[in-house]
């Protein structure tokens, strides 16, 4: 569709919109969402803030989506506008300007019978073997275009069906078009209560996919495979299976989930030292089991994952083409210190245990948590020796909740970490990073409708970029919120002098709409959501942010 086309479009939503807002009673009901990011930059070469476009020439870039959900005689139409002008989003080094149709959808149920056309967001079970999802700062917009049934056999029992192409989210193959191989897939999921009283229940399910290369990507594959040595040379296939089996059963204070999956071989690109795809079959098994009584509880979870890559393409890299988003095995960290360094799911492979425990020894007063992590790799890491050798990630983190009286709460609490960033950024050759981080907050709540939190901590670490110390301060009060914060790298690795990184702002909200601007001053890292990871550059300027819905 072209820019004028859509452009189009676009002003005849907005003549509807004016037209059928407030006349949901005769003409339906029409909602939906504006947001828009805009960020001015200005370039600041100590910290890595340039040699961009935007740094270098542009200085301004903005991305921007409009989403319209009109409900009428049982009908359910959707459509979202994305515009993206001198932006970063998609590739943080690079520019990126195009507008279009970033999803519709028209949706009917009838008589049980769900139906979806265009594109839709959905999951296999746990997401193993096939999730789309929607996270745009990532980014990721996988959404699946084509169509999808999901009966509602009884009030226990529904299955699903559906079959389309995936969204692309590769600036260089134009983000309005779609990956070419076919997707199939098919679930079905239920409830059983045993017993009179209910006390145990089991929620199973099952689901297959099915994906079919295109021709084009397979002779790219071929043509690949035919340059290698005759030792690593095999016959891809143009079709890979994958299959999930899960339940979760509740019993008294117990609930255990179990989900094991495989697929079959197909080309990947499984990190071979010689830089060539391998024809791997794939295996993932991921479970939990917790207990929850008053006062306590605790959860472990274990997964195992070797060659469980699910993507549209092996020349897939990144959060490129991804089909399905495996659960991550650490804790999700919310402080700006103890979440800087995130573990991402490594679908190649990983064996990772996570412990939970939770304690209230005085009830609506103090609470303590401790969660433990490992993550190892199933293959030994060439150079590296003793626990290092298969170390990806972990971590102990203590915290402890006091509700100092009705207006005050503190929280304050203890994080190690051993992280390997050689494999988690691909930067060869460095050290685990290891850190010790002691983190606080403090929540007051004030009259008429006001609020002070502070946050506190302090990362000691001789890696990377080395010791960092941290301090914000937000002030909320009825429409609007005010904050500042300062993050020093207190003793430096990779600058000369001690430099600080600082952030200041506020929002105002009156009722559906958000406007927010701020300045900051930002440190490269890396961003984790849902064990799906990117690489943030380091930022320096203004930000402009609108939020609306209506």
């Amino acid at each position: 569709m072209s820019c004028r086309s859509v452009q189009c479009v676009f002003w005849i939503l907005i003549a509807t919109t004016t037209m059928l807002v407030g006349q949901e009673n005769k003409f339906g009901t029409l909602t939906g969402d504006f947001e828009t990011q805009n960020s001015f930059f200005i370039r600041d070469s100590i910290i890595g803030a340039a040699n961009t476009p935007q740094y270098d020439r542009q200085k301004f870039g903005t991305n921007n989506w409009m989403t319209l959900n009109y409900s009428v005689m049982g009908f359910d139409i959707g459509v979202r506008f994305d515009a993206y002008y001198n932006s970063n989003l998609i590739d943080p080094l690079d520019s990126y300007s195009a507008l279009g149709l970033g999803r519709w959808h028209i949706r009917k149920e009838i008589f049980g019978l769900d139906i979806t056309a265009g594109y839709f967001y959905d999951q296999i079970g746990n997401g193993t073997i096939f999730q789309a999802l929607n996270a745009r700062y990532l980014p990721i917009d996988n959404a699946l275009v084509g169509a999808r049934l999901i009966y509602k056999i009884n009030e226990n029992w529904q299955a699903k069906a559906f079959v389309g192409q995936q969204k692309k989210v590769e600036k260089q193959l134009n983000l309005f078009e779609n990956y070419q191989p076919i997707i199939v897939g098919a679930a079905i999921d239920g409830y059983i209560a045993v017993g009179k009283e209910q006390k145990l229940s089991l929620s199973p399910g099952a689901g297959a996919i099915r994906r079919t290369l295109d021709d084009n990507t397979m002779n790219q594959i071929a043509t690949d495979i035919g340059s290698y040595a005759p030792e690593d040379a095999f016959v891809p296939s143009y079709t890979m299976y994958a299959v999930s089996v899960y339940n979760t059963l509740t019993w008294n204070k117990f609930t255990w989930f179990v989900e094991g999956a495989y697929k079959t071989a197909e080309a990947v690109n499984a990190l071979n030292p010689k830089g060539v795809l391998e024809n791997k079959a794939g295996t993932n098994i991921f479970t939990t089991l917790g207990y929850s009584t008053k006062g306590f509880s605790i959860l472990g979870q274990y997964k195992r994952t070797d060659h469980f890559i699910m993507r549209t393409s092996p020349l897939q890299t990144l959060n490129q083409g991804l089909m399905a988003i495996l659960p991550p095995m650490a804790r999700q960290n919310t402080y700006r210190l103890s979440s800087r360094y995130n573990a991402a799911t490594q679908d190649v492979g990983e064996q990772a245990a996570q412990l939970d425990i939770t304690v209230v020894p005085i009830k609506k007063k103090l609470t303590l948590n401790l969660n433990l992590s490992n993550i190892y790799t199933l293959e030994p890491i060439e150079g590296k020796t003793g626990d290092e050798r298969f170390l990806l990630y972990r971590e102990a983190n203590f915290n402890a909740l006091w509700k100092i009286n009705k207006k005050m709460k503190l929280i304050a609490g203890f994080q190690f970490q051993q992280y390997n960033q050689d494999r988690y950024e691909q930067k060869p050759g460095v050290p685990i990073v290891q850190t010790l981080i002691p983190y606080a907050e403090l929540r007051i709540r004030m009259k008429k409708r006001k609020s002070l939190r502070v946050e506190l901590s302090y990362m000691a670490t001789e890696q990377d970029y080395g010791s960092w110390a941290y301090a914000l301060a937000e002030f909320n009060m009825k429409n609007f919120s005010f904050w500042a914060s300062t993050m020093i790298n207190v003793i430096p690795k990779k600058y000369s002098k001690v430099e600080v990184f600082y952030e200041f702002g506020a929002n105002y909200t009156h009722k559906s709409n958000k406007f927010e601007i701020g300045y900051k001053r930002q440190v490269e890292g890396i961003v984790c959501t849902g064990g799906v990871c990117r690489y943030q550059p380091a930022f320096n300027g203004v930000q402009f942010n609108v939020v609306s819905s209506f």
